[in-house]
Order: C-alpha cells, then structure tokens, then sequence
C-alpha cells in the first residue's frame, strides 16, 4: 500500500536543481516602484526616487508609478487609462518596491488602493505572481514595523516572493534635505540595504518565477478538468481559472 494513498503522484513535480541553476535574461532587472501619498511633501514618494536613485545606479530599469488621478478601485471600470497603466507596469515589472506612510497603524489608502486595482489573475497572466517584493515605510513619529507588516501580508497574498530585509523610516521629516535628498544616516544605510538585496533576489528568480509559483494543486485541477473533457468529447483546451477565490469580493 502507498504510504501517501491521497497523492496524485502523475502531477507531482519533483524538484529540480537544474531548472533553478539555469538563468537566461541578460536585460536590466525591471522594477516598480509605488509610494502612497498624495501630499505636495510627500516622503514616501522622496524616498521612492531615493530609491529609484539606488535601483538605477546597482543597473535596474525602473518606473515610478505616480498614484495621482487614480480612481478609487471600482468607481469606474477597469478600462480607465490610470488603471491599464498600473496593470501593465506590474505586468512589466519583474521585481517592485512598495512605500507607504503609517496612517493610523497601518498603510494609507492610497497605496492600498493601488494594490486593490491589481487582480490576482487577469486572463492568462498573473500580474504580481512570482515577482519579487521589497517593503518599506515611512512615519512621522517614533519607529514603527506595522505598515512593513501589513505590506508583507499583501504581498503573500498577491503571490509575491518578498525579499527578508525591509526599510522602516522614522521621524522622516528630518531624514531629508532642503533639495528632497535622503541625509546620510543608518536609515540611509538600510534603504541601501533593501535595495542591493532586492537586485540580487531579482536576478535570482526573474528566470523561474513560473517554475517557483507552479502549484501542485492547480496542476491535478488542470489535470482533472482535462479528463472530465475527454469523457464528455470536449475537444477545446481545458484551461485554469482565471481568478483566484477572493480576488474580487
């Protein structure tokens, strides 16, 4: 008797150091940047060019996607151009970077409102699955890792592989100068920090994102949908779902 009676062992995908080792891109890492503030001062959107700065210098192509004129997620259909230029800059990305201020211990809405306007699955093409994610955030007070939290949450649930390091600013007001430049500091330092990991985490998964983000699960649904056609003479392809449970409640 099998000792895994449950397992749908055609469909299992036995791991593969090969297909990992192997890198075939030679372009810039691509990376989106977002920031959620609509304020004339904004700091998270300071230190996404500060960041946009880093990405640019360690050899990254970068956008920075500016959240003004974006409606609110469902007052308007989906065909509005702010909402098609997000989708296709995530679609484009291969890595991004997420800013938010703390508001009220946790993320702005407007940020969240950017995330909201990304499906988990839009046809055949995931926009944020398999990318690579780094997170950070800005607060007027004393440090705080609520809003990195609640990003990370996000980017799980978006299906994103989100680097271990992360950028908590504090105070932020006084971290940068007259001209909109981040002062040398150990906060400084840490965006650094993100930012080299996020580069190298890209290089690392950009190839095998489809590969890493293959799911059994999905592969024995494919698989039975396929066998439910054969009996019934379907002859048209069997595809996947093209949205996850909960994408659009």
């Amino acid at each position: 008797m099998s000792l895994l009676p449950h397992l749908a062992d055609a469909v299992v995908d036995l791991p593969d150091a090969v297909r990992l080792s192997a890198r075939v891109s030679a372009h810039p890492p691509r990376i989106l940047v977002m920031y959620g503030s609509l304020r004339p001062q904004s700091y998270s959107r300071l230190l996404a060019k500060e960041v946009e700065r880093l990405l640019q210098h360690l050899g990254a192509e970068v956008r920075v996607f500016d959240p003004h004129g974006l409606p609110l997620v469902d007052a308007v259909d989906a065909s509005h151009p702010r909402v098609q230029q997000l989708r296709a800059w995530s679609q484009w990305s291969e890595g991004q970077v997420w800013i938010s201020p703390e508001r009220h211990g946790t993320l702005s809405a407007v940020f969240k409102n950017q995330i909201d306007w990304l499906p988990l699955s839009e046809g055949s093409v995931r926009p944020t699955q398999g990318r690579t994610l780094a997170v950070m955030q800005v607060s007027g007070g004393s440090q705080s890792f609520n809003v990195v939290n609640a990003l990370r949450v996000l980017g799980r649930w978006m299906r994103m592989v989100t680097i271990p390091n992360q950028s908590s600013v504090a105070k932020v007001w006084q971290e940068f100068d007259a001209e909109g430049r981040m002062k040398p500091s150990a906060y400084y330092d840490r965006v650094v920090d993100v930012v080299e990991e996020l580069v190298k985490f890209t290089l690392l998964v950009r190839d095998h994102s489809d590969y890493l983000t293959d799911r059994y699960s999905e592969r024995k649904g494919d698989a039975e949908a396929a066998r439910l056609a054969r009996t019934a003479g379907v002859v048209e392809p069997v595809t996947r779902p093209s949205a996850a449970a909960g994408d659009r409640a």
